[in-house]
């Protein structure tokens, strides 16, 4: 602090404990060190605990992270065991773990905390506007952090979310994340800095590395049994489409066994979904998914990126999902250990993030021009749309960044121009009137922000398809309707987070009843036809069909296909096919041009063996092509209907 701020300087100091109490709890610790270190770092961790009263939680900070790890004798056993499954040496295996150790963990500094801060806030401030999030809730996440470890699950659809939510937990006086980060971002100077803030690196791959796995895992045990918080992706990678992607379990998986092995009691996952009114990768994406590659990280990555943020964006939004506690989803195995589906558990946090997300304007707009299918439209035309979707917002009270207000032509234009702005919507103005449209490139853009929210439509768009199913069947009944909406469920397992069947239909069916009171009754003395009509205008056309588009284009490639599956020239293949069908005139979506959707039709029909070359795969490939013309077609149907 030098002469002259003699304000700033204070003293710190610690009870004194008596050498026997320090020998016991070293004799307890079970630790392969030295008397003298033990007491040394017990003496640091107490004079950091009192520092932090004086400057703030923001720099709770773990030190000497290596020794406190490499000296316990858990670890070195481990370690061993590991080594000799990979033909090392005891010692050979300890120097291996102690380099596998300084590769991952993280070295955070109070100073670069500070700097980065400082520096984040500057860098969002460029291109958005506010960081807006309830502080209630941040007050909640303090409280729980208190009692247990958290571990903060985000939603990933921007290169800001990591940065975003550290600026926000220092803003509040919270200690940083430990944040998982890939290995591919470990390069000068990013890799220094992001270690200094509380990043720890992961390689892509270590399947068959165990000693790198059991170093992970004992730096994982030791972050939660020390209550330091985590952070990570639970869908790996950035969303390219705005839909919440499949859960990965690696990381998820360890920190379940670390409660199972008792490094915590309960360990509380807090599921947050953070929204862009406008993301400057959404170019990025669009032209991944027309079959450019992915720029890698490196200097000229990082000068491009901060060089897009000169642009306005709008405001950024925090939104929290419901904690999920791992203790309350523990059960009894037949070992009458703790186990926990972790799967299921997933994909309930990716659910609860999903219900979350806050509508922006941006989406509602959005959704009104691609239900244009791109054609050039009146503001006062789009505004109509927008109107609808307000009011199915408003009546299942999802939740919105803002009072959306876009039936007010004046308003919705303020939207739209901010996406011509971006190049992402076209616009014209002649003859007293303006128009917009969006091109198959603007349309995979804007595309991104239909998707953030689509999930909350999904419900109503699978009712709609299950009740044009039973028009005309004599037959039909809720039962029926069931089974139907069961088989839609199956085949969009692979886009969207689903409960399980009974909750499934029971969401679906308060989803119907908050636009047709009585329905059930109406479907049986009136029939499915009449029950259509009363739901208004229809979801599915929008919500469902550039999906079900681009199933169609992989299942007509599939059914076509000669040569053994290759993934890459299928991917290939099939975005001709869609560019061809689009040349001829098909009424195939410009947005469906996109190897995003493609990957997850190929999901699918890997799940349905499909993909395989055996002497049925012909007939299971073309009975699966005729199920999505049948199933595209009704939708399509429903879109001229309106």
């Amino acid at each position: 602090t030098g002469f002259g701020h003699r304000g700033r300087v204070a003293k710190v100091a610690w009870t004194c404990a008596p050498v026997e109490e320090l020998r016991q709890a070293y004799r307890d610790s079970e630790n392969v060190e030295s008397f003298e270190s033990f007491v040394t770092r017990r003496a640091w961790r107490a004079l950091d605990v009192e520092e932090r009263k004086l400057r703030g939680n923001r720099y709770k900070t773990p030190r000497f992270v290596a020794e406190a790890i490499s000296t316990r004798r858990e670890f070195q056993e481990d370690v061993a065991a590991a080594g000799q499954m990979q033909g090392m040496t005891p010692e050979k295996a300890a120097n291996k773990a102690l380099d596998y150790l300084d590769e991952i963990a993280a070295e955070t500094s109070p100073l670069a905390i500070d700097l980065i801060a400082n520096a984040i806030h500057k860098l969002y401030r460029q291109g958005y506007g506010q960081i807006r999030y309830d502080p209630a809730q941040i007050s909640e996440i303090a409280r729980l952090g208190h009692e247990n470890p958290i571990v903060f699950l985000p939603s990933h659809r921007s290169n800001l979310d990591r940065l975003i939510l550290q600026y926000t937990l220092w803003e509040n006086d919270l200690p940083p994340n430990h944040t998982a980060g890939g290995i591919n971002l470990d390069f000068f100077p990013i890799g220094p800095l992001l270690r200094r803030t509380g990043v720890f690196f992961i390689r892509r791959s270590f399947r068959d590395n165990h000693l790198y796995k059991v170093v992970l895992q004992h730096y994982l045990d030791y972050l939660i049994e020390k209550r330091f918080s985590l952070e990570w992706y639970l869908e790996g990678g950035r969303s390219r489409s705005g839909r919440l992607l499949p859960p990965r379990l690696g990381l998820l998986n360890y920190v379940i066994d670390a409660q199972r092995r008792g490094k915590a009691d309960d360990i509380v996952l807090v599921p947050l979904s953070i929204a862009y009114d406008q993301i400057q990768d959404v170019p990025d994406y669009a032209r991944e998914a027309q079959g450019k590659d992915k720029e890698s990280e490196s200097i000229g990555w990082l000068v491009k990126a901060v060089r897009s943020m000169k642009q306005r964006y709008g405001d950024i939004h925090i939104r929290f999902g419901e904690p999920v506690s791992t203790k309350s989803w523990s059960g009894a195995s037949d070992a009458d250990e703790p186990t926990i589906d972790v799967q299921k558990l997933a994909f309930e946090v990716m659910y609860r993030i999903g219900q979350a997300t806050p509508v922006t304007p941006t989406s509602i707009a959005s959704i009104a021009l691609l239900a244009s299918r791109g054609k050039a439209r009146t503001v006062e035309a789009l505004a109509t749309h927008c109107s609808e979707l307000q009011e199915f917002v408003a009546a299942r009270e999802i939740p919105t960044t803002e009072a959306l207000s876009l039936d007010d032509p004046d308003r919705l234009s303020l939207v739209l121009e901010r996406l011509v702005e971006h190049g992402d919507v076209s616009t014209h103005d002649a003859l007293g009137r303006t128009v917009y449209w969006a091109d198959d490139d603007q349309m995979i853009r804007i595309s991104y922000y239909r998707n953030m929210i689509v999930h909350f439509f999904i419900l109503r768009a699978i009712a709609e398809i299950s009740l044009s199913r039973l028009v005309g069947d004599s037959r039909a009944s809720v039962d029926a309707f069931h089974q139907q909406a069961l088989e839609l469920r199956a085949l969009l397992k692979f886009e969207f987070f689903f409960a399980e069947k009974e909750e499934f239909l029971r969401r679906m069916e308060a989803d119907l009843e908050t636009d047709v009171p009585g329905w059930k009754n109406l479907l049986l003395t009136s029939g499915p036809d009449e029950l259509l009509s009363k739901l208004g205008s229809k979801v599915a056309p929008w919500a469902l069909l550039p999906f079900l588009d681009a199933y169609q284009i992989v299942a007509d490639e599939l059914e076509s296909l000669e040569k053994p599956y290759d993934e890459k020239s299928f991917l290939r293949g099939s975005l001709d096919r869609a560019l061809m069908y689009r040349i001829e005139g098909q009424d195939i979506s410009g947005e469906s041009l996109s190897q995003i959707l493609f990957k997850s039709a190929l999901s699918l029909a890997r799940n349905q063996d499909l993909l395989d070359d055996d002497a049925g795969a012909g007939e299971r490939r073309a009975d699966f092509a005729e199920y999505v013309r049948e199933i595209r077609s009704i939708v399509a149907d429903l879109g001229d209907d309106a």
